[in-house]
């Protein structure tokens, strides 16, 4: 198992990740929030890839998980009250993280987590922040169990879908 930054090659694979979540939760059995043809995209992957923040997970040579780690903040982030307070630099971001719902269950998603708290802790941040609809119960859970906090829930437009009941979390890193 190795996490890297993506590489053009690696946008059908996103894409296709993306694809295999948006089919579950059609099937019912996952709930992400997310709307096919809106978020997220191959345009999702490509923007990312663009800005040099798109990471792949690869397992026995196939891409089964991703994100996007960055120091970008939502705007809606400015509506939070912080329990840990940091300078924008001193912030790390989570944004789209997936794991392709046919290989689920494997710990890519610990295994992303994992590589996201180094990967701040080692570009000099000290607070984490991920955001996650309201809905999706696994993923809040998932963050719980690893020490993040709810620090709140903001009524917005996530990316193009209304309605959207975005959960900000966070982290403090180090001491």
């Amino acid at each position: 198992m190795m996490i890297r930054k993506a590489s053009a090659r690696d946008i059908p694979a996103v894409a296709d990740i993306y694809e295999h979540i948006h089919d579950a939760e059609a099937a019912g059995r996952i709930t992400t929030g997310w709307l096919r043809g809106v978020y997220p995209t191959e345009a999702t992957a490509r923007s990312a890839l663009e800005a040099d923040d798109l990471f792949v997970l690869e397992d026995d040579g196939r891409v089964v998980a991703s994100a996007r780690i960055n120091r970008h903040q939502m705007p809606d982030y400015a509506l939070v009250e912080w329990q840990y307070p940091a300078q924008d630099d001193q912030v790390m971001v989570l944004h789209t993280l997936t794991v392709d719902p046919l290989h689920a269950g494997r710990g890519y998603g610990r295994a992303f987590l994992d590589f996201y708290e180094n990967y701040a802790l080692q570009n000099g941040c000290k607070a984490l922040r991920i955001d996650t609809n309201a809905k999706n119960a696994a993923a809040r859970a998932m963050y719980a169990r690893r020490g993040y906090i709810e620090s709140g829930i903001i009524p917005t437009v996530f990316n193009g879908i209304p309605g959207v009941n975005l959960v900000c979390l966070e982290k403090k890193l180090g001491r």
